[in-house]
């Protein structure tokens, strides 16, 4: 665990935990968004382990997490601490597999973030990123009505607890399964407790992030989602 503060007085606090499936590149992906934390005023602390979520006291003074661990597992104390914080007030928030396939064999965390990975057909494919156009307002995506990307299109199990900000829509190719387009959630703003979650799921390779429209929409959820 390493340590970074801004010195500018009074700041917050995030935490940024890093790890797991390393296909999602954890270390370069999280470290685009270190020097727009503590330019925005927080004092960062990093984490290659999911042991800090077991510690109350960190977790009461934290007021942001930023989650990229994909798959993986969590113990049940990890969680419970995970959970009783962010319903407390501290916000998480990530991107693609670090946040929206992370722990799949834990249903309380799937709860909490409220949407799931379930594939991404066809592999690396041209898609867009819709906004809503009833939520183009929101602070996170205001400004933006699309993104052209070719990457990984996450199609997502989700409940309807979460402001959708943003959708995809997965095209019937040949020989697919299923027979009409499927829409799901891309960007997602969520009220829990106290605290609020949210959650971009594109960002399979670092260089994902690096789309201005995207990185914005990022940055902008992180400081959403803090207390």
């Amino acid at each position: 665990m390493s340590e970074t503060q801004s010195g500018q007085g009074p700041s917050r606090r995030a935490l940024v935990v890093r790890g797991g499936w390393e296909g999602h590149s954890p270390v370069a992906a999280t470290e685009r968004f270190l020097p727009f934390l503590e330019s925005s005023g927080y004092d960062v602390t990093v984490s290659d382990s999911l042991e800090p979520y077991a510690d109350a006291e960190l977790m009461a003074a934290t007021d942001l997490v930023v989650q990229c661990w994909t798959m993986g597992t969590i113990t049940p104390e990890q969680l419970a601490g995970l959970r009783t914080a962010v319903e407390a007030g501290t916000g998480l928030a990530g991107w693609h597999g670090g946040i929206a396939d992370s722990f799949r064999d834990s249903s309380d965390y799937l709860q909490l973030v409220g949407g799931s990975f379930a594939a991404h057909p066809g592999g690396f494919v041209p898609y867009t990123v819709e906004v809503v156009p009833e939520r183009a307002d929101h602070p996170v995506v205001q400004g933006f009505t699309s993104v052209a990307l070719e990457t990984e299109q996450y199609w997502v199990l989700a409940d309807s607890a979460s402001d959708v900000l943003a959708t995809t829509t997965q095209a019937v190719r040949e020989g697919d399964p299923w027979h009409a387009p499927v829409v799901s959630p891309a960007v997602w703003a969520r009220a829990w407790g106290a605290g609020k979650v949210f959650v971009c799921t594109v960002g399979h390779r670092p260089e994902d992030l690096d789309v201005p429209e995207i990185r914005t929409i990022v940055e902008r959820g992180l400081l959403w989602a803090s207390r």
